[in-house]
């Protein structure tokens, strides 16, 4: 499964941003659409909520685009942008609320025509443990985010972020028992070890 880190956009799509260009917006939005939006749902484990990210995520992109200064940068801003959009709902008093047997019903549930054999295993997977840590698991181990990076998302240290991960894969170890899941278990005790 590949993050951002495998995407580019070409520098007349880059430039095309900056100015306006309609063209060079619907590129963008026909390459990263789809990263903005899986990445949106397995951290929020809500379709219509990753829908709201990707449009507000792309309406940002058309507002400030003349304004970022490395058109080169285009893809990580995206990806910045998009990531504080599912932050932003995460922290919202009604998500907080929600619990985690709602997210797994509705997953349980959910029509996805174009979901890939193998990822239903992994958004189940997801969908067990917290939202924040569903997150830190997603930016650190998808994404590339470092610990220090991902602390500062939340307004905490990177001790915050290991800890989470470290938790998140005691828990996923936990539910799926060790069956044939020898490299969660390496990189739990990996990031335990790290962690303390």
């Amino acid at each position: 499964m590949a993050g951002f880190s495998k995407i580019a956009l070409d520098a007349d799509t880059a430039s095309g941003l900056k100015m306006g260009d309609r063209n060079a917006q619907a590129t963008a939005y026909r390459v990263l659409g789809p990263s903005v939006m899986g990445m949106a749902v397995r951290i929020l484990q809500d379709r219509s909520l990753a829908e709201e990210v990707v449009q507000d995520t792309f309406v940002s992109l058309i507002e400030r685009a003349s304004t970022l200064r490395n058109s080169e940068a285009v893809v990580a801003w995206i990806r910045q942008t998009a990531v504080n959009h599912c932050l932003m709902r995460l922290r919202s008093p009604w998500q907080q609320r929600r619990s985690s047997s709602d997210m797994a019903e509705e997953l349980d549930h959910a029509e996805d025509a174009d979901r890939v054999d193998g990822l239903h295993d992994l958004e189940r997977a997801l969908a067990r443990l917290g939202a924040r840590t569903r997150m830190v698991l997603w930016l650190h181990d998808v994404e590339g985010y470092t610990h220090k990076e991902i602390g500062k998302l939340f307004g905490k240290t990177s001790s915050y972020s290991k800890s989470k991960l470290a938790r998140g894969y005691q828990k996923l170890l936990d539910v799926y028992g060790g069956e044939k899941d020898d490299e969660i278990a390496r990189a739990a005790h990996v990031e335990s070890a790290c962690a303390s």
